[in-house]
């Protein structure tokens, strides 16, 4: 070869070779060429990253979740619908989660005016018709009480003044509990989405920090998209937030003998232990002028209490006729006679301060007779087994009436609308009746009914039957599983009626 020859061949080596390096080069520089990704969420989520910048080829995985009441519709940048997208980077990228408040269908807005109690051991919360005062005691606690037909997926929320400090809550629904921070400037204590159980939920809330005070309420709000049957007491007429907060009262109704003249009517209640809340009035041997049982008054009076309703109809006991106003004709020993009483009618009443105990069965004995003159003689006596005599109430005489022993029921109700929440029963059997022509007459068979709380289903907590061969009532408490209105039920008869010595009686 000569040295021409050489040169060029050496040349044509070096450009070959220099051509070699450079497509080298251009094949591997992708791999090292940096992208940038960013991602972002509108208002109402979160996105899992934010972004950044990358190597071509890589593949990143972005996820957005939404906050309480929102929902994810879908992505700025991409056609996709998927809350997850797996994305291969290969160029400059911008993906904006996109986030909208859930629209729902239904909603239900419960008055704490009517549904809510104060449950703290201590300083009580000041509940009125229109909802909960304003408080500063962090150990105030509510419950608020609503009753769904189905299971249901729901947002809860309660309204509340706008404040410029943070308010930190303790929140409780059913089994679940929580705390929940409502930031300054905002309305409304957001509770989040949750499952309604079936029958009755129960919602606690307890206030725990705050620089200021924690607000007034007015109502739990409920929304779903899932059809809602809730139960709860719906507004304020004929004063159904006092009476819906009391509880239902609930009754057994007797029917006499037909074409026959009651003159006594002897039946014993018992209240099982644990069931005597204040503000439980179990009556035993109701009639239409009067009523006759035990109630507890507080945490440490306790009564039996002997009514008879004048036959003026008037609340106020100062605008009865003297010849129409109800006279005491005796009484027993202890036993204290009040001015006439009002507000639901007016007439006489008597009442024993007496220690009765849950877990023990009392005698009640009550005469209904016409004393020939167009008036009627109401008398009441109650036996303590450990005493074993019959104590005299009261007897009044109740003027231009001419009855027997009528319209024979028992009741069960609770007096006190603080009290409310709190389940109550009491067992009521071996009941009978004496004629005028001293015959006795063993009932068996009443009939359960509810007043208007229960009848149009504002609460469901009540319920009737016979357990140990004795008719029972039970409310309040806000169990499930009520009885129907005018449901009849038969216990099986007793051996012998009691024996009683009425010539003995004081």
């Amino acid at each position: 070869m000569t040295f021409l020859s050489q040169k060029i061949f050496l040349l044509s080596l070096i450009l070959i070779l220099g051509c070699s390096a450079e497509n080298k080069i251009s094949e591997e520089e992708p791999s090292s060429v940096l992208y940038t990704l960013v991602v972002s969420a509108s208002e109402g989520g979160s996105i899992s990253t934010s972004g950044g910048t990358y190597k071509k080829g890589t593949e990143v995985t972005i996820s957005a979740t939404p906050n309480e009441g929102y929902h994810f519709i879908g992505w700025e940048g991409t056609m996709s619908t998927d809350q997850t997208l797996t994305i291969t980077i290969d160029s400059n990228q911008t993906y904006l989660a996109l986030f909208e408040v859930i629209e729902y269908q239904n909603s239900e807005f419960i008055p704490l005016g009517g549904n809510a109690y104060s449950i703290s051991n201590g300083e009580k919360l000041m509940i009125f018709e229109g909802g909960i005062e304003s408080w500063t005691n962090a150990e105030k606690k509510l419950a608020i009480y609503f009753s769904s037909a189905e299971e249901s997926n729901c947002n809860l929320t309660i309204p509340i003044e706008t404040n410029q400090n943070t308010i930190t809550y303790s929140v409780s629904l059913n089994d679940d509990f929580f705390e929940i921070e409502v930031i300054p400037n905002k309305s409304e204590i957001n509770l989040g989405i949750h499952t309604l159980r079936k029958g009755y939920n129960t919602l606690t809330l307890k206030g725990i920090e705050t620089t200021d005070i924690f607000p007034k309420l007015t109502n739990l709000n409920i929304y779903s998209n899932d059809l809602l049957s809730i139960n709860y007491v719906k507004e304020n007429s004929s004063n159904r937030f006092h009476f819906g907060r009391r509880g239902p009262s609930i009754s057994l109704g007797y029917e006499f003998p037909e074409n026959t003249n009651i003159k006594w009517m002897y039946s014993e209640i018992e209240v099982p232990e644990g069931y005597d809340h204040i503000g439980l009035f179990a009556m035993a041997n109701g009639s239409r002028q009067s009523y006759f049982g035990i109630q507890v008054r507080s945490l440490v009076e306790r009564w039996i209490l002997f009514s008879v309703w004048s036959p003026y109809n008037t609340n106020n006991p100062g605008d009865v006729p003297a010849d129409q106003q109800i006279q005491l004709i005796k009484s027993g020993e202890g036993v204290t006679i009040p001015p006439p009483f009002g507000g639901e009618g007016t007439g006489g009443q008597s009442y024993l301060i007496y220690p009765w105990k849950a877990g023990v069965k009392y005698s009640f004995l009550k005469s209904v007779k016409p004393d020939s003159n167009g008036n009627t003689i109401y008398t009441a006596y109650f036996k303590d087994p450990e005493e074993g005599d019959w104590r005299l109430i009261a007897s009044f005489l109740r003027p231009k009436t001419d009855t027997w022993f009528a319209g024979p029921y028992s009741f069960l109700e609770n007096f006190n609308p603080e009290e409310g929440y709190k389940l109550r029963k009491a067992y009521y059997g071996n009941i009978w009746a004496l004629s005028s022509d001293e015959d006795w007459f063993q009932i068996n068979n009443t009939r359960f009914t509810t007043d208007d709380i229960g009848s149009i289903q504002y609460r469901l907590d009540y319920k009737g039957g016979v357990e140990s061969n004795k008719f029972y009532l039970m409310h309040c408490g806000f169990f499930d599983l009520y009885t129907e209105n005018y449901t009849d039920f038969t216990k099986t008869g007793e051996s012998t009626p009691p024996l009683i010595d009425f010539d003995l009686l004081p």
